[in-house]
């Protein structure tokens, strides 16, 4: 039991090292040779847990994606389409807290990664975009959101809440639930019907 936990953390060690590398020094200037120094262990030991870079890149991405897939499953599909919509970006703006080292490898080397990973990785995207849209849908069909055009709405709010890697900071002046409701209340203030304005919109969730 001691060894398989030994290897998670030097699992998650190395992807943790690489991730700070490709964002110092680029993603194809990044060798395993830079790799293994960094991480302190000898080359054969890193190709134990990653046979090349790509797959470090692969693993990164997959995380990510599964984890947000995973917290969409978990949320009960018969929710509120306010509370699905508020989960959805709680649940993105989340990932700057929760892997504060890896998103900018998650939202910038998407393009690098082999063919095939790209194309599965890519229809996991799609059905995470899947579940966005049809909170958007539901709440337009129950009457709690006024959007015109549920697709470019949400290509707003996944614009919004990614670009927080690029200024949210764990440990700074607001914490990413402080952010995401900001959001939903902006966002509910700018698509909300009559109702849900009157409903959910608190005021400010930062005031």
């Amino acid at each position: 039991m001691a060894d398989r936990t030994d290897g998670v953390s030097r699992r998650a060690q190395i992807i943790d090292v690489a991730a700070r590398l490709f964002e110092q020094h680029g993603y194809h200037e990044t060798t395993m040779e830079m790799l293994a120094q960094e991480v302190g262990v000898k080359k054969a030991s890193l190709y134990y847990y990653f046979s090349n870079k790509d797959l470090i890149l692969v693993d990164i991405h997959e995380e990510m994606i599964d984890h947000l897939l995973e917290q969409a499953r978990l949320r009960d599909s018969a929710g509120s389409p306010v509370d699905r919509l508020r989960g959805i970006i709680a649940d993105l703006v989340g990932l700057m807290e929760l892997f504060p080292g890896r998103l900018r490898i998650f939202f910038e080397h998407y393009r690098e990664l082999p063919t095939d990973q790209q194309k599965a990785i890519q229809v996991k995207r799609d059905e995470y975009h899947g579940v966005l849209v049809a909170a958007l849908r539901d709440g337009v069909a129950a009457g709690r959101f006024d959007v015109a055009d549920v697709e470019l709405t949400a290509l707003a709010v996944l614009g919004m809440c990614n670009w927080t890697y690029q200024w949210l900071r764990p440990g700074g002046a607001l914490s990413a639930a402080q952010v995401a409701d900001h959001f939903m209340e902006l966002l509910l203030s700018g698509i909300g019907s009559p109702q849900t304005l009157r409903t959910e919109v608190s005021g400010g969730a930062l005031g």
